[in-house]
């Protein structure tokens, strides 16, 4: 199967403008990404998909990118103009501001769009404060392996354990973290951004959950590794301390 990755890298962010070319340990930010996409050997290309010059002026000497437009709702629709013009079967929507996003994490998420339409990466809520943070979002899975439902409130609820600490709830259920990672078949992402939002997508401000209203099955990879993203000026160094300490286990 013939699997890209893409990364959205959007220079007039809300919250952190410029974040993509921000310099992390020597490096912007993007290109740690690019670098980390390009270990993963699941994808036959990494593409990065951006509708501003200053990205494509910097990307361009070591990697693919294509020009979007500017007047996109979601990095999805970005992807999804970036398939409708490169040959693939299937391509990996990867957050353009995780620089430590592991290689083996893509790899699962593209390889189960083997057997499924869309697909996706969960990994066990092991932190206090992730249990009621609405910026966590969950995840519940069948016994196959596909999603059933994401939330922003902790789900499933644990009647049982009613009034019970946070920490005694974390030891009686594998309550899941859902992270920001997808895969989509070609056919079902070009199909996806054709449906109008839906009504829980409108209530949970979760684009995943149009794909789960109109009938598209997510497989869920169960991994491992949590994803650290930079949102905030704030988070710089947060992200470097943890490149540092990672550095400094290999020598």
């Amino acid at each position: 199967m013939h699997v890209i990755g893409v990364i959205p890298a959007r220079y007039a962010s809300t919250r952190f403008p410029g974040k993509p070319l921000v310099p992390i340990a020597g490096k912007p930010l993007l290109q740690w990404v690019v670098e980390r996409c390009r270990l993963a050997k699941g994808l036959r290309e990494v593409i990065v998909a951006t509708d501003d010059e200053r990205i494509r002026a910097f990307a361009a000497p070591f990697c693919r990118v294509e020009m979007t437009s500017s007047g996109h709702p979601s990095g999805t629709d970005r992807i999804a103009e970036v398939v409708s013009r490169v040959p693939c079967d299937a391509a990996v929507n990867i957050q353009g501001d995780e620089p430590l996003i592991d290689p083996g994490v893509i790899n699962q998420v593209a390889s189960l769009l083997a057997d499924a339409e869309m697909s996706t990466a969960a990994c066990l809520i092991s932190r206090l404060e992730d249990y009621d943070n609405a910026n966590v979002v969950k995840v519940v899975v069948s016994r196959e392996g596909r999603a059933l439902y994401f939330s922003r409130r902790t789900i499933p609820y644990l009647r049982d354990a009613a009034g019970r600490s946070t920490q005694e709830h974390l030891a009686a259920f594998p309550f899941l973290k859902h992270l920001g990672i997808y895969g989509y078949r070609r056919e079902a992402l070009l199909k996806l951004v054709q449906y109008p939002v839906s009504a829980l997508e409108q209530a949970e401000k979760l684009e995943q959950l149009r794909a789960l209203e109109n009938g598209i099955r997510i497989a869920v990879a169960r991994v491992e590794h949590e994803s650290v993203g930079v949102d905030v000026p704030e988070d710089v160094r947060r992200v470097e301390s943890m490149l540092e300490s990672a550095a400094r286990q290999l020598r």
